[in-house]
């Protein structure tokens, strides 16, 4: 007989789904072939004793201001001191600083139409990068980095790509560099330097078409993207 330990099949199976959680593929897949989801009946899938169910502030509870938006919390944040005493204020003012800034770079990211309490496995990949990159903006001053992100304007509206480009400038101002996958025409503009790839797509690309500053490849007549701009 073999002695030893052995990795049990729903360890394995939670521990790859975890590990691969930002692989929408995947992970539709394994949920629809080994996972069922289902409502806690005692917590109604908030995660939270009723004692901290309980609790509100000024009628709102935390289950309820998970569920806002969070353009919606960050107004109801705003106008939070108008609310307590100044006793008050002086108890939860660093709690409500630190998470109006947590709610703002969610929103400056594009997030701001997701609830705080939306779950993670459910976003989509450019809402997964959005969100790395809000957390990157939290993140003290250190070394710099090279973030490469794989068209992060997906699905966004075109007020938010401009809060992106933004975050985007920030990043670069604070000394890091910033590579992107991208076609939104905004996006090539703000750049500091472009490469089109081409002439076509598959296996009909692979060749630098065109390489410079926003402005140089506009002119290139071989460039498609150039005509685009």
């Amino acid at each position: 007989m073999l002695g030893g330990r052995f990795e049990g099949v729903v360890t394995a199976l939670m521990r790859r789904y975890a590990d691969r959680i930002e692989d929408t593929e995947y992970r539709e897949r394994t949920e629809k072939q080994a996972l069922v989801k289902a409502g806690c009946g005692a917590c109604g899938g908030s995660r939270l004793r009723p004692e901290s169910r309980a609790v509100t502030v000024h009628g709102l509870t935390i289950v309820a201001a998970a569920s806002l938006p969070l353009d919606e919390l960050a107004l109801w944040l705003g106008g939070l001191k108008e609310r307590v005493t100044p006793d008050e204020w002086l108890f939860v003012e660093p709690v409500v600083a630190d998470l109006t800034e947590r709610v703002r770079r969610l929103v400056d990211v594009g997030l701001g139409y997701l609830p705080l309490g939306q779950p993670a496995p459910t976003l989509s990949g450019g809402e997964a990068q959005r969100l790395k990159l809000a957390k990157e903006l939290g993140r003290k001053p250190g070394a710099r980095t090279l973030y490469l992100l794989d068209e992060p304007t997906t699905g966004l509206h075109a007020a938010d790509t401009a809060r992106l480009l933004d975050v985007l400038q920030r990043l670069v101002d604070a000394g890091h560099s910033v590579v992107t996958i991208e076609h939104n025409l905004d996006v090539m503009r703000a750049s500091d330097w472009l490469i089109d790839l081409g002439p076509g797509g598959g296996n009909s690309g692979g060749t630098v078409v065109a390489a410079g500053a926003p402005g140089e490849v506009a002119k290139n007549e071989a460039s498609r993207t150039g005509g685009f701009l």
